[in-house]
C-alpha cells in the first residue's frame, strides 16, 4: 500500500498530522481582535469578562464538535457545502453555502492586507500607495500557498507562535498581579440583571472571537487520518484558544481596572505598560506583532477560500479548470490565481469593511446549515459514522445557539445608530441573492454525492 502523503494525478497531498491542525484552528482564532475586544467585554461585564470566554467557548464548541464530526464523516476540499450537499441533495443550497463562506474568507482577505499595509506604511514610512501595497501582500501570500500546504503551514505556525507570543508575554508579566481583584464584580449599571444574565449578554460579543475552527473542515482532504486527527486538532486548538483568552482577561482585569480598560483604544497596551514598563520600545514590538497576527489570518483565508473551489469544483459546483492541481507542486493553482484577481478587486473596488461585517453574519447561517444538515444525515444515514461522533443533541443545540445570535444580531443592526451596522443584513440578503443568480445562469452540473 502506498503512502498515505504520498500524492496521486489530480489530488490534492495529504501531509497535515494533529499538530499542523491543531496551529492551523489556533491561527484561525487567534486574531488580532483579541487586542481591542478585551476593553468592550470589559465595559459591560467588568472583572467578570473571564467568564464570558468560557461560556462562549461552550457555545462556539457545540458548532464545532458539528464541525469536527462531519470532518471525520467527510474529509472533504468542500467543507460546508460538501456536507449540505451530502444531507439535502440541493446543489442551488449548496453553492450559496460555498459562496457564503468563500466571502467570509476574501473579505477577511481583502479588510486585512490594507490594514497591514497601513502599518507599514506608518510603521516604516514608505511612499507607496496602501491599495499597491496591499496587492502586493496578496500577491506574495498568493505565492506561499501555491508554493505548498506544507510551507503554508510553516508559514501560519510561525505566525500563530509570534501572535500567540504576544498574548503569552502579557500574561506572563501580569500573572502577579492576580488575585487582587474580585473577578465576579460587574459594573453597577449591569449587576442589577445578575451575573449570569450580564455573562450571556458577554457571551454574544465574545462568541465571534471563535470564528475560525470552521476553515479546518476545507483543508481535511490535505489531513493525514482526517478522520481521527481532524476532530482532535480541532477540538484541541478551540480549548487552547479559550485557555489563552481566560488568561489574558484576567490578567488584563487584575493589572488595570476595568473602568479604564473600557474607555481605552488599546487595552492590553495599558496592560503591558503597567506590567511592564521597563520594556522600551514594546508598542512597535506589538505593531509588528498585530501584522503577523492579520496575515497569518490572511494566510490561512486564502488556503480556505483555494480548497474550498477546489472543492465545489469537484463536486460540480464551479466550472472544472478550478479543480486542476498543479503537477509538481500539487496545489490548486487556477483557484489560487482566481481568489487573487477577486481579492485585488475588493481592494480598488473600497467598503469592504461592511460587506465584512455582512459575511460575519453568513457565516452563522452556514454554523445553522452544518448543524442542521449533521442532525439530517443522523436520522437518514444512522448506520453511517465517522471515527468521531457526537449525540443528536450537540448540533441541534449548536444550530439553536447559531440562530440566537443571528437575530440578535440581526436586531443590533436594525437599532444601530451606525449605517453601516444597518446594512450589513441587507449586503447578507444581496450576496445570497447574487450567489442564486450565479447558480441559475452558470448552471453547474448536479453535484457529485459520491465519486
Amino acid at each position: 500500500m502506498a503512502d498515505e502523503s504520498t500524492s496521486h494525478d489530480g489530488q490534492l497531498q495529504k501531509s497535515l498530522g494533529f499538530w499542523q491542525v491543531m496551529f492551523y484552528g489556533m491561527g484561525s482564532m487567534l486574531g488580532a481582535g483579541i487586542y481591542g475586544l478585551i476593553g468592550k467585554a470589559a465595559g459591560s461585564l467588568g472583572n467578570a469578562v473571564w467568564l464570558a470566554f468560557v461560556v462562549a467557548m461552550f457555545a462556539a464548541m457545540l458548532t464545532g464538535l458539528s464541525y469536527a464530526c462531519v470532518g471525520s464523516r467527510f474529509p472533504r476540499a468542500g467543507g460546508a457545502a460538501y456536507v449540505t450537499q451530502q444531507a439535502f441533495s440541493r446543489s442551488w443550497l449548496s453553492y450559496v453555502v460555498g459562496i457564503a463562506v468563500m466571502m467570509s474568507g476574501l473579505t477577511s482577505m481583502a479588510t486585512g492586507t490594507q490594514l497591514i499595509a497601513a502599518s507599514l506604511i506608518k510603521a516604516m514610512h514608505l511612499p507607496v500607495n496602501e491599495k499597491l501595497l496591499s496587492i502586493v501582500l496578496v500577491m506574495m501570500v498568493g505565492l506561499i500557498i501555491f508554493r505548498g500546504i506544507r510551507e503554508s503551514m510553516w508559514a501560519n505556525i510561525t505566525c500563530t507562535v509570534i501572535e500567540a507570543s504576544g498574548l503569552i508575554f502579557i500574561i506572563a508579566v501580569g500573572m502577579r498581579f492576580w488575585g487582587s481583584v474580585d473577578y465576579l464584580a460587574v459594573p453597577p449599571a449591569a449587576s442589577a440583571e445578575g451575573l449570569w444574565m450580564v455573562v450571556l449578554q458577554g457571551a454574544v460579543l465574545t462568541f465571534y472571537s471563535f470564528i475560525g475552527f470552521e476553515d479546518l473542515l476545507n483543508v481535511s482532504e490535505e489531513v493525514k487520518d482526517a478522520p481521527r486527527n481532524l476532530p482532535r486538532g480541532l477540538i484541541a486548538a478551540m480549548i487552547g484558544s479559550t485557555c489563552i483568552y481566560m488568561m489574558v482577561a484576567i490578567t488584563a482585569v487584575s493589572v488595570v481596572p476595568w473602568g479604564q480598560l473600557a474607555a481605552s483604544n488599546t487595552p492590553l497596551m495599558d496592560v503591558a505598560h503597567t506590567a511592564a514598563p521597563w520594556f522600551k520600545g514594546i508598542d512597535t514590538v506589538y505593531v509588528f506583532i498585530t501584522i503577523f497576527s492579520i496575515g497569518n489570518t490572511a494566510l490561512l483565508n486564502y488556503l480556505m477560500g483555494s480548497r474550498l473551489l477546489y472543492g465545489m469544483s469537484s463536486q460540480g459546483l464551479m466550472p472544472p479548470i478550478l479543480g486542476k492541481v498543479h503537477a509538481t507542486r500539487r496545489t490548486p493553482h487556477i483557484a489560487i490565481m482566481v481568489l487573487f484577481v477577486i481579492v485585488a478587486t475588493l481592494i480598488l473596488s473600497g467598503g469592504v469593511k461592511q460587506l465584512a461585517e455582512a459575511t460575519v453574519l453568513l457565516l452563522l447561517i452556514v454554523f445553522i446549515t452544518v448543524n442542521a444538515s449533521l442532525v439530517r444525515l443522523k436520522i437518514t444515514r444512522p448506520t453511517e459514522r465517522g471515527q468521531f461522533e457526537v449525540p443528536i443533541f450537540v448540533p441541534v443545540i449548536g444550530g439553536v445557539v447559531c440562530a440566537i445570535l443571528v437575530i440578535a444580531r440581526v436586531s443590533s443592526a436594525i437599532t444601530s445608530a451606525d449605517p453601516a451596522g444597518r446594512t450589513a443584513p441587507l449586503i447578507a440578503g444581496a450576496i445570497v441573492l447574487i450567489a442564486l443568480g450565479l447558480f441559475k445562469w452558470l448552471k453547474p452540473s448536479k453535484a457529485v454525492l459520491e465519486e
